[in-house]
C-alpha cells in the first residue's frame, strides 16, 4: 500500500494531469484513515474528470465518513461515564430486559440471581449463531461485561506460563470469518485445564460475522479467565471499527449502546502476551536465545518491535492503555510509540535497520532490530500477526520472528491458508495450517461505512 503512494506521488510529480494516480492516492490514503487527503485527491481528480460519477460517489461518501468522525470526537470530549458504568447503569433501570419471545440458549444465573456463564451455554450459543440466529442484546452485554472483569485486572503485558503436559495455541487474525473460526476451534479444541487459546488481536472488522466471533471469544473468556488470552490488534480499535464495518454491524444487530461498549472494552484488552515455558527445552540449543532461566519464551504481539532500541518487556507491561485509542497523537506521552507505531501496526522486513511502513502506518523493522531485541530481553522469538501469509504462517529473521494468520481465503478472495501455532511446555512449536469452509451468502464487509467496500478490500 505504501509503495503504491509513493509511486502515485512519482506519476503525480512527472504528470500533474494523472488522473489515475490521483485515484490510486486517494484509496491508499482512504484505506489508511487519512480522509482528508483522500478527499483532496478526488477534488483534484473531479476537476480533471468532471463527469466521473463514481469518483463523485467516492467523494461524498468520503466527505460524510469524516463529518461523522469528527462530530463523534466532539462528542467523545462531552461524554464523563465509560461505556461500561452505562450499560450497568441502563440494566439496573431495567433498560435491558430479555426479549419474551426469545426461545434460544439460556444464560445461567447464580445463586445471587446474577447472571453467570458455563460451557453448555457457550456450546448452544455458538451452534444457535451458526443456525444464523441471535441472542438477545442482554446476553450480549453480560458476556461483554464478564470478560471486562478480567482485562481491566490484566497488565498490557500478560505473563502465561506453560505447566507440564499443558499447551497453548497461538492463533492470528480472524478478522470476522465465524464459520472459519468455528473450523479452527475443532481444530484447536476448547479451552481447558491443560490446553490455552491466545488470539492474537483483528478478530473484528471486514468479515461479516465479527459480532458472531467476538462474542463467542469473550465468552470464552469470561468462562475461562486463565486459559483464554485475546491480545489487542489494530482493528481493535474505533477508526478502524468505523470505515472496516465492526461499528456498523453492532450497531445493526444490537444498537448504538453496544457498540460503545464493545469499544471500550477493545480499549481493557491486552497489548501483549510473554508465553514462557517451564520445561527446559528439547534438542540442540546453541543459537536458541534463552530467558534468564534458560527456558524457552516467547513475546506475543499483534504487529511488531519497536520505532527505537532500549524497549523492555517492564516497559510494555506499564503501558496505560485502558480507555485509550491508538489512533490519537500524543497518545500515552512516552508510551505512545509503543502502541500506534509499533505493537499494533509495525511488519518486519528483510533489509536491517528500520524503514516505512508499506501500509503508510507505523514502521517496518529488520532482521537485526528483531536480534537485538530478543538478546537484550531474553525473548526466544516474536510471535506476531497483523498480515496475510498464503500458508499461514511464515517464519523470518533467522527464525526470530514468526507470522501467523488465521483467516483463510482472507475475505474471500486471498487464497491462502489459515493457521496457528501451539507451544508446549518446553517451548516447542508445532504449526497446524486449515482451509476455509463454506459461509451463508453474505460478502465481506457488508457493514462497511458509506458503500466503499469495494475500495477497502
Amino acid at each position: 500500500m505504501w509503495t503504491r503512494c509513493c509511486v502515485s506521488d512519482t506519476a503525480i510529480e512527472l504528470d500533474p494531469n494523472y488522473a489515475k494516480a490521483y485515484y490510486r492516492r486517494a484509496t491508499c490514503y482512504l484505506q489508511t484513515l487519512r480522509y482528508k487527503q483522500a478527499i483532496a485527491d478526488f477534488k483534484k481528480l473531479l476537476a480533471l474528470e468532471p463527469q466521473n460519477q463514481l469518483v463523485r460517489m467516492q467523494l461524498d461518501s468520503t466527505q460524510k465518513i469524516l463529518r461523522k468522525v469528527e462530530f463523534e470526537k466532539a462528542i467523545e470530549m462531552e461524554e464523563e461515564k465509560s461505556a461500561v458504568e452505562r450499560c450497568i447503569e441502563i440494566i439496573a433501570e431495567g433498560g435491558c430486559d430479555l426479549d419474551k419471545d426469545y426461545s434460544g440458549p439460556v444464560l445461567p444465573k447464580s445463586d445471587d440471581g446474577k447472571y453467570s456463564i458455563d460451557l453448555e451455554f457457550v456450546r448452544k450459543m455458538i451452534h444457535w449463531f451458526k443456525d444464523g440466529k441471535t441472542i438477545p442484546r442482554r446476553y450480549v452485554w453480560e458476556i461483554v461485561l464478564g470478560a471486562h472483569s478480567y482485562f481491566a485486572k490484566e497488565e498490557s503485558l500478560v505473563n502465561v506460563d506453560i505447566e507440564d503436559g499443558a499447551t497453548i495455541d497461538i492463533i492470528g487474525d480472524v478478522h470476522g470469518q465465524f464459520y472459519d473460526y468455528l473450523h479452527l476451534l475443532s481444530l484447536t479444541g476448547e479451552p481447558n485445564e491443560k490446553h490455552a487459546l491466545l488470539m492474537n488481536g483483528d478478530l473484528v472488522d471486514r468479515g461479516s460475522w465479527s459480532i458472531e466471533v467476538i462474542v463467542t471469544a469473550l465468552a470464552f473468556k469470561w468462562l475461562y479467565p486463565t486459559r483464554m488470552y485475546i491480545n489487542r490488534g489494530n482493528h481493535e480499535a474505533k477508526e478502524m471499527n468505523r470505515t472496516y464495518g465492526f461499528e456498523g454491524e453492532a450497531k445493526h444487530k444490537f444498537g448504538e449502546q453496544t457498540y460503545k461498549l464493545f469499544a471500550h472494552v477493545f480499549t481493557t484488552m491486552p497489548l501483549a502476551t510473554l508465553v514462557s515455558a517451564t520445561k527446559p527445552p528439547q534438542g540442540p540449543t546453541k543459537n536458541a536465545i534463552l530467558s534468564p532461566e534458560g527456558r524457552k519464551r516467547y513475546f506475543v504481539v499483534h504487529g511488531g518491535l519497536f520505532s527505537k532500541d532500549g524497549v523492555t518487556l517492564d516497559d510494555v507491561r506499564k503501558i496505560k492503555r485502558i480507555g485509550q485509542q491508538p489512533g490519537q497523537e500524543g497518545l500515552m506521552c512516552k508510551s505512545s510509540y509503543l502502541l500506534r507505531g509499533s505493537l499494533l501496526w509495525t511488519d518486519p522486513q528483510e533489509l536491517p535497520g528500520r524503514g516505512p511502513s508499506k501500509r503508510g502506518v507505523g514502521i517496518a523493522f529488520g532482521p537485526d532490530v528483531t536480534k537485538r531485541w530478543c538478546e537484550a530481553n531474553g525473548v526466544t522469538g516474536v510471535i506476531r500477526s497483523h498480515e496475510v501469509r498464503q500458508d499461514g504462517y511464515s517464519i523470518e529473521h533467522d527464525g526470530l520472528c514468526t507470522t501467523v494468520f488465521s483467516a483463510p481465503n482472507y475475505v474471500d478472495q486471498a487464497g491462502n491458508k489459515g493457521a496457528f501455532i501451539r507451544i508446549d511446555a518446553a517451548g516447542t512449536q508445532q504449526y497446524t495450517q486449515f482451509d476455509a469452509q463454506p459461509h451463508p451468502p453474505m460478502k465481506p464487509m457488508a457493514y462497511a461505512s458509506g458503500g466503499l467496500a469495494s475500495l477497502l478490500m
